[in-house]
């Protein structure tokens, strides 16, 4: 290998990886690691190998088979990096909240409202709490909770809380699918079929930019749908009231 960069033996490689060699000869007969230099009877490895056992390690992680990471590495035309960069991306979730983590007597604290085991068990199937024994659970969304605690403390029921909750949560998969499906068709298809691999920095940043825009244009979407929906019910009302008081 020229330019000073780092050798390593198989053995190395392997620690370095935190992989067994074992792991590291069988990523390499399936196509997923080129072979090393040979000089002299022993292989040597450098960076770029490095590179790929990482994404290997983390695609592994995140739930990837083998041949789909196969897939993937094949259309990188050395491009691990970049790749591996994208890869990152796709997967860093999309909350920016720090969950918190609360005792019984604290979540009925934060609420104002003691929980029935049904309304908690109701709870966790919204993803609001995350049960972690009898007594803790975690908050993923701090937010969310301190919104549902205005809600009770304005006097609304428990129940209708987490009805509403319910609702939010199914219209919000709805809306997510249809991003998600707007990246893969607008975007992911025609970069696999291109077969261009210098387009991987702009199929990262499309990814990365997916994040804020979808937030920003639910939020506005949203915000119009309430203000037209609030009109509607409240003129409803008051066109009532008046049928009622003549």
């Amino acid at each position: 290998m020229e330019g000073g960069l780092e050798e390593l033996t198989i053995d190395e490689l392997a620690q370095r990886a935190g992989m067994t060699v074992r792991n590291v000869r069988a990523h390499q007969s399936r196509g997923l690691l080129p072979p090393p230099e040979v000089r002299a009877r022993t292989g040597y490895y450098g960076p770029e190998h490095v590179k790929r056992l990482d994404l290997i390690r983390e695609m592994q992680g995140d739930g990837f088979n083998l041949e789909a990471i196969r897939r993937l590495i094949g259309r990188a035309d050395g491009a691990i990096g970049d790749v591996l960069d994208f890869k990152r991306a796709v997967t860093e979730p999309f909350e920016t909240e720090s969950p918190e983590i609360l005792s019984t007597s604290e979540l009925s604290e934060r609420l104002g409202a003691e929980l029935e085991d049904k309304q908690r068990t109701r709870a966790e199937k919204l993803g609001l709490l995350v049960r972690l024994s009898d007594e803790r659970y975690e908050v993923p969304s701090p937010l969310l909770l301190e919104g549902m605690a205005e809600l009770l403390g304005r006097g609304v029921s428990v129940e209708a809380a987490l009805g509403v909750l319910d609702q939010m949560r199914r219209h919000s998969e709805a809306v997510a699918r249809a991003f998600v499906k707007l990246f893969l068709e607008e975007v992911w298809k025609p970069f696999e079929q291109s077969g261009n691999a210098a387009q991987w920095p702009d199929v990262r940043e499309a990814i990365e930019r997916l994040r804020p825009m979808a937030s920003q244009a639910f939020v506005s979407v949203f915000q119009q749908t309430m203000t037209a929906e609030v009109e509607v019910a409240f003129g409803r009302e008051l066109e009532g009231g008046r049928r009622r008081s003549r």
